[in-house]
């Protein structure tokens, strides 16, 4: 907590964008090298045994990827939301607006569960991987922009700078 929420929220969504981009560099090259080769005409239950014959992609990568966003998300877009939820909503309406937000994050959660085979379907794994990391990338942005720093801060002030800011008011 010592860095600061937002600060971290930044770093972790920053985190989470390059090891997905990443992610989708791998299969695409991943890809093009199985499509350069003749397995592209062996049956498709042989298909999943191909990664041991791509030998120019490094098979270790998906598996750093992974860690690295899992390591991202834990840092600070898993637990801080959670928080700054908690801090920038006003009492009398903190407890609608938090189910609010447990039903979108949810709700958001199952989307993204569900729809990933569709994805991959239909834009490919590298697209469906730079499609998230383009996520991560808007999720930056928003961070950046519009989630104030509650580091430090009474919820009298969190709630003072949101009165300022909805009447045009400067912080």
């Amino acid at each position: 907590d010592k860095a600061g929420r937002k600060l971290l929220l930044a770093v972790s969504a920053l985190i989470m964008c390059i090891s997905s981009a990443v992610f989708g560099v791998y299969f695409k090259i991943w890809q093009a090298d199985i499509n350069n080769s003749s397995l592209h005409k062996i049956d498709s239950l042989m298909f999943a045994n191909s990664v041991s014959e791509a030998k120019s992609v490094p098979t270790w990568l998906p598996l750093i990827c992974l860690v690295v966003f899992i390591a991202g998300f834990a840092l600070g877009c898993g637990p801080i939301p959670w928080l700054v939820m908690s801090e920038i909503f006003p009492v009398r309406v903190r407890g609608i607006a938090s189910g609010a937000c447990v039903l979108a994050n949810w709700s958001a959660a199952f989307l993204v569960t569900k729809e990933f085979h569709d994805l991959v379907e239909n834009i490919t794994q590298y697209g469906t991987f730079w499609l998230f990391s383009s996520f991560c990338f808007m999720n930056l942005l928003f961070t950046i922009f519009f989630v104030p720093e509650t580091k430090g801060r009474t919820l009298e002030e969190i709630e003072a700078h949101f009165k300022a800011t909805a009447s045009g008011q400067p912080d």
